[in-house]
């Protein structure tokens, strides 16, 4: 299979295939390996293939890679482990260019923070990682769907992908990008906080007082704008998104909106532009405002739809479709049970499991058909998934393993 193949595969309308994903090759093809293969809910392949290209010396090459397999680790609840990964991917690419210096040029990963005071993950220290990768449709940009529990509106965190919650007299996950565990440290050290500031030690600061450095041979794209956002533009929206979605999820909301408005400023294409309405109509549940969800929510499908993007179609119509119950308006029901057949129809397990969840909500003579296909997906998911993520999931009380 071919890089076009691939690229069909990771952002157009072909989301399924019968032929086996490759795991060799470039650099920008085993990134595209892997977000299809986290698509199909295989995290420990995909995770196989991103961490060598975490360690690549090309700072865009390891903040997409970290980015991306935080969106996987977000998608089965695992938003702490996420934000350190998040973090990781920023401080790779930097908060902005200087003038005419890329941020590719700055130094990797463990040259970019000074003192170490600036780092993202804010010494929660847990697992492994991240929402907003470049995979993240699966779960591509951070966030959590608010429940709208009996349609009152109140929210609650979920995760959806950059994660979704629930709708319907009962909660579901709406995975997308899951809910992170409440861990210790939660509260310190964010990146949410070091976005928004430019003090001695920040985030931002640490990135831009480095000295620039050599762009590796193996770079993912040249410096020319990529048409799927694999580039510098690209890279810190999903970062930032991805943090977005993490800093929600840990109940920081504040956080999250700064981090998602600074992704709007740094990539205004249609990649960034569906995951940040995502992220965006996640902020609005969350915040018990289910009416200004629906903006955000209609975006990401409508320039979904336009792109024929079909995995970022999915989760467009999961997101609008909780975010037109949550407000008392008509059409989620016909969104969601698309969305679900679609899932299935591509073997989009990462959100298959969750689309049949909420549909289970929608469609009452088919509630239990509904919720013993979730069940059955999402335990062949965990199934291909590491015992770390595993045991996370399990404690999530996001992510459904139990009976119901």
């Amino acid at each position: 299979m071919d890089e076009e193949a691939l690229t069909a595969l990771a952002f157009g309308p072909d989301a399924g295939s019968p032929d086996p994903i490759p795991r060799d090759g470039s650099p920008r093809q085993r990134l595209l390996a892997a977000i299809v293969l986290g698509a199909r809910g295989r995290y420990a392949a995909a995770a196989e293939l991103l961490a060598p290209l975490r360690r690549d010396r090309d700072p865009l090459t390891a903040s997409l890679a970290a980015s991306t397999l935080a969106s996987h680790r977000r998608q089965l609840g695992a938003h702490v482990a996420a934000r350190k990964l998040d973090g990781e991917a920023l401080l790779a690419v930097g908060l902005r260019g200087e003038g005419g210096r890329s941020a590719a040029t700055i130094g990797g990963r463990s040259r970019t923070a000074s003192g170490g005071s600036g780092r993202a993950g804010g010494g929660s220290g847990t697992a492994s990682g991240g929402s907003g990768g470049a995979g993240g449709g699966s779960g591509t940009a951070g966030g959590s769907l608010g429940s709208a529990g009996g349609g009152s509106g109140t929210a609650r965190s979920g995760s959806l992908g950059v994660g979704l919650s629930s709708a319907g007299a009962r909660t579901s996950s709406v995975a997308a990008a899951g809910v992170g565990e409440r861990g210790a440290g939660a509260e310190a050290g964010s990146a949410g906080t070091a976005s928004a500031s430019s003090a001695p030690g920040s985030t931002e600061t640490a990135v831009r007082t480095n000295a620039p450095a050599t762009p590796s041979q193996s770079s993912l794209v040249t410096s020319a704008e990529d048409p799927y956002g694999l580039d510098l533009p690209g890279a810190r929206a999903d970062a930032l998104l991805g943090l977005a979605a993490d800093n929600l999820a840990l109940g920081r909301l504040s956080a999250a909106r700064r981090l998602a408005i600074r992704a709007a400023q740094a990539d205004r294409r249609w990649r960034a532009t569906i995951r940040g309405g995502w992220v965006g109509a996640e902020i609005e549940l969350a915040a018990g405002q289910p009416e200004a969800a629906v903006a955000p929510a209609r975006l990401a499908y409508e320039t979904a739809v336009g792109r024929h993007a079909r995995r970022h179609i999915v989760k467009s119509g999961i997101v609008l479709g909780v975010a037109l119950l949550a407000a008392g308006q008509d059409g989620a029901r016909e969104l969601v049970l698309a969305a679900a057949a679609d899932a299935e129809k591509y073997e989009l397990d990462s959100l298959n499991w969750v689309a049949a969840r909420v549909a289970a909500d929608l469609d009452p003579d088919r509630a239990e058909e509904y919720r013993f296909r979730s069940r059955q997906v999402l335990h062949a998911v965990l199934r291909h998934t590491d015992p770390c993520v595993m045991r996370i999931a399990h404690e999530s009380p996001w992510v459904p393993v139990g009976p119901g």
